[in-house]
């Protein structure tokens, strides 16, 4: 099939679309990229990437077209404004005359922002093209739960755009299964939604024994692990002040790895906290380079706000982790505890609560290495049961073929 992917957010950008579409050519189906210029998480354009271009490209055997876009910047309200709806225009615009198809699907990759929607209906209007919507943060509750729009009209506003766009989608495909509700109540026929969660790459697998560590220098003793976005939705205060707790145990080591919007803040706080050795922050790494970064890991660690969107979701640094053979704690609700606690890969605490998270990194601190082992391959078995990446395009093959046009 000839598939037409829109993304606001594509390689060299961290994302898990990238390895969708490699899973989507090693399928045979004819795949073309429509997004913008990469500029996340830093705000600002990569290397090699600039206001002239280039706008045309290659990912494997898939297309790649570029818009332009406002970059980022320091994500702060209203550059994040210009990003969204400066890609949402340039790509509605200029999106059906670059892609000169023709096509038999859009895919459309949305986490934040909802506007990404907008060039795909205008695309979809224009070539008569159905469009499969893979919904990976809810709006307008992301806005809210994040604090970024605290008015209620303007959610209001945003909540009609989102109906508009959902109501042009053949399917709207969710993250997390406890998505549905929240869709239905913004009048998405129930026939049209399909349970579509986030796999990992094909990377991600157990470590092999004896691996040699290249990267920078760990710290000896107990290590617990965060990979992923510095962002608000992580509520990172929570590992502060359980790293406060656990003090008295200065064999247990927080590494932190990657980089956002909070990183900055994160560091001034371990600096004022007296964490610095406690708490490691050791950067962004690529994505190739995870799985040894995991491999270093006694335990992996996933948090989020304590707020009623958030516990809708499963963090896709979840099934990173189950993949990885690696025991997980976390601090989160609803859903993405939910996994954790089935699994049997660890255990997962209420969300913001700090001291329940130190107890929690502390029992399994005193595991002897082969009930940490069992965690871990318990949540392998999970994954591979539920999240297996094969699976998965298994069935986005099958909604493909059942919304291809005639």
């Amino acid at each position: 099939m000839r598939v037409l992917v829109i993304s606001q957010y594509f390689w060299p950008e961290n994302f898990r679309i990238n390895d969708l579409v490699e899973g989507l050519l090693e399928r045979s189906h004819e795949v073309t990229v429509l997004t913008g210029l990469p500029n996340y998480p830093s705000g600002k354009l990569f290397p090699g990437f600039g206001f002239g271009g280039p706008y045309k490209g290659r990912f494997g055997g898939a297309q790649v077209i570029r818009v332009p876009l406002v970059p980022r910047g320091s994500g702060r309200a209203i550059r994040l404004v210009l990003n969204y709806f400066s890609f949402a225009l340039a790509a509605s615009v200029l999106g059906g005359w670059r892609c000169k198809g023709p096509y038999d699907a859009i895919l459309v990759f949305e986490p934040s922002p909802v506007t990404v929607g907008i060039p795909a209906r205008v695309i979809s209007s224009l070539k008569g093209v159905p469009i499969l919507f893979w919904v990976q943060d809810l709006w307008p509750e992301s806005l809210s739960a994040t604090g970024a729009v605290k008015s209620q009209r303007a959610l209001n506003t945003v909540a009609s755009l989102v109906r508009w766009i959902y109501r042009g989608c053949a399917k709207v495909l969710v993250q997390s299964e406890a998505f549905v509700q929240p869709l239905l109540d913004l009048g998405v026929e129930r026939g049209k939604i399909r349970y579509f969660p986030n796999s990992a790459e094909a990377i991600y697998q157990a470590p092999p024994d004896g691996q040699v560590w290249t990267a920078p220098a760990l710290p000896t003793g107990f290590r617990v692990m965060f990979a992923g976005n510095i962002g608000a939705a992580q509520s990172l205060e929570t590992m502060l002040a359980a790293a406060e707790i656990l003090r008295s145990h200065p064999d247990i080591h927080w590494i932190v790895v990657g980089d956002g919007r909070q990183a900055p803040w994160l560091k001034e706080e371990v600096a004022r906290r007296g964490l610095g050795a406690h708490i490691h922050l050791v950067g962004h790494f690529p994505l190739a380079a995870m799985p040894q970064w995991f491999a270093q890991a006694d335990l992996m660690f996933a948090s989020l706000r304590r707020d009623p969107v958030f516990a809708l979701t499963i963090p896709s640094k979840v099934q990173s982790y189950l993949a990885c053979a690696k025991p997980i704690v976390a601090a989160l609700d609803g859903e993405g505890a939910r996994v954790i606690h089935i699994s049997g890969a660890g255990l997962a605490v209420p969300a913001e609560d700090a001291q329940a998270l130190a107890e929690a990194v502390l029992k399994i601190y005193k595991m002897d290495p082969s009930g940490r082992k069992v965690l871990g391959d318990n949540g392998r078995k999970y994954y591979e049961k539920h999240f297996d990446r094969e699976k998965l395009l298994d069935k986005l093959d099958e909604w493909l073929s059942e919304v291809k046009k005639n």
